[in-house]
């Protein structure tokens, strides 16, 4: 069994910069993303990475602006958010998979409780 619990999220001013973490226990070595969601909307992929770190996607959305991190030592994952925007505004959940599919939601089995990220304009 696996047990995500992230942490980080909190109130910005627009351009500002927030880390979430995203803490794992049980199995390990498990390809992490991170996904988006909300309120009205569908939960939309942010970002990911593969279990060794050696591979990472993010969606077009954030790309320039937010990247991805883990250190396997901790088993943390970090999704590092810069020049964030109103529209950025959402529950953020992370997500494990034993399978690098990258967005595709369907195959993250395990997800966190999430964490609020608002963006005040």
């Amino acid at each position: 069994q696996v047990q995500l619990e992230e942490s980080g999220g909190g109130l910005v001013q627009a351009g500002g910069s927030l880390r979430l973490t995203c803490t794992a226990s049980g199995r390990t070595f498990l390809n992490m993303g991170w996904f988006r969601q909300d309120p009205g909307k569908e939960r939309e992929f942010v970002a990911a990475i593969h279990w060794s770190g050696g591979s990472t996607a993010l969606a077009d959305s954030v790309k320039g602006r937010f990247t991805i991190a883990r250190d396997n030592a901790k088993n943390a994952v970090y999704l590092q958010m810069n020049s964030l925007k109103p529209e950025d505004t959402a529950v953020y959940y992370c997500a494990a998979s034993q399978y690098w599919k990258i967005s595709k939601i369907d195959e993250y089995r395990y997800w966190g409780q999430g964490t609020q990220v608002t963006v005040s304009s």
